[in-house]
């Protein structure tokens, strides 16, 4: 498949964040919920480097994309190139040297974004390679490794639980019973955000990437990615998950792009929605948390809930049921910290694997009680006002 319109739609993009006005996408969700407020979960992923009023480096690949948007000291206005090793540039702000703007298409590959002030070598640096994704924050001087996981998703209800997943805290501490959701209810969580920070790509840009298992050989090679590599393994899983039957009462979806996600969620529930996240005051180590008063029901018993893959570009594990009940639950920390968390029951838990994480840390039977579970900050839940 060729990818020669890459840069030129990745241009669009960061030149319109570059200037601070609405990207595409942003557009999209405003004409299709005018009236629903975008939750900063997905606010994050779309603009990552509003957060750093330095440079913002996105590398995926050896040679990469690369665009520098902002001041510094290099030439101003905005170039696109493809060349022999380099893969994509793009710079766009002020600078010394004149303006004007040059898409020039070559060989080159992988995906390289810089976006803000300052000298190069400062900023966000957001990688996949050997050993791993990792985050690298230049101005700060800290360097950040975001592990890729093992086993499936917990999220997936029809995969047993691997014994990654039962040794790990997290993981485990996200499942509770619906009957212990009362005011006084104690409970060990970790509201630390995963740092995965992979980036929604436009529509445009991510239906021109390959996404099944047919064309792994194809998605490694685009994203430089070793097959014999963990992260290797780790888009397998990713695409093996999307391609999995639904469980009985379950509908599916997986969504490589924000504008999907939009369509998909308002073709099960119309665009009369309420589309929530778990918002934590600070991050925080694991620690206990106690629910006080104001637990909310949102409305209705059905919803879409969408997880956040492991995956070189934003990625969401879209599921919706008629059998669910999600709530708002304010939550204070040991330390004083507040949450306000979101947390989906299933109530038919009958078609779950038997050996699914939640049965064995709940000791409770498939079909038997309403069995619910905390949302990470980067997931989403969509429901109908």
């Amino acid at each position: 498949m060729e990818f020669h319109l890459l840069p030129i739609l990745a241009l669009i993009s960061i030149v319109v964040a570059a200037s601070h006005a609405a990207l595409p996408t942003e557009v999209y969700w405003n004409s299709v919920l005018p009236n629903t407020p975008m939750p900063k979960s997905i606010r994050d992923i779309l603009r990552p480097d509003v957060t750093d009023d330095k440079s913002t480096s996105v590398n995926v690949g050896k040679g990469g994309v690369n665009v520098n948007a902002g001041k510094g000291k290099q030439g101003g206005g905005t170039t696109v190139a493809v060349g022999k090793g380099s893969g994509v540039n793009v710079h766009a702000g002020k600078g010394k040297s004149g303006g004007g703007t040059t898409v020039v298409v070559g060989k080159g590959s992988g995906v390289n974004v810089h976006a803000g002030k300052g000298k190069s070598g400062g900023g966000t640096n957001v990688g996949v390679g050997k050993g791993g994704v990792s985050v690298n924050t230049g101005h700060k001087g800290q360097h950040v490794y975001v592990g890729v996981g093992k086993g499936y998703s917990p999220f997936n209800y029809i995969y047993a639980a691997s014994e990654d997943q039962l040794h790990d805290d997290r993981s485990v501490a996200i499942f509770f019973l619906e009957k212990n959701m009362q005011p006084g209810t104690k409970m060990e969580l970790n509201f630390k955000s995963d740092q995965n920070l992979a980036a929604f790509l436009p529509r445009q840009i991510s239906n021109s990437i390959p996404f099944s298992s047919e064309k792994i050989p194809q998605i490694l090679n685009h994203f430089s990615v070793n097959p014999d590599s963990e992260e290797a393994e780790t888009i397998k899983e990713t695409i093996e998950e999307c391609e999995q039957p639904e469980i009985k009462g379950e509908e599916k979806y997986c969504a490589t792009s924000l504008e999907s996600m939009i369509d998909f969620s308002t073709s099960k529930l119309g665009k009369s929605v309420q589309v929530i996240s778990t918002e934590a005051e600070k991050e925080t180590q694991k620690q206990e948390y106690t629910i006080t008063a104001g637990v909310k029901k949102l409305a209705g018993d059905k919803a879409v809930v969408c997880h956040k893959q492991n995956y070189p570009y934003a990625v969401f594990y879209c599921h919706k049921t008629e059998t669910t009940r999600a709530y708002m639950i304010p939550l204070v920390g040991a330390d004083g910290s507040k949450v306000k968390a979101v947390a989906v029951c299933h109530t038919d838990t009958s078609a779950w694997n038997p050996n699914h994480l939640a049965f064995q840390v709940l000791k409770v039977k498939p079909g038997t009680v309403p069995v619910c579970h905390f949302l990470p900050k980067d997931h989403v839940v969509w429901v109908p006002k």
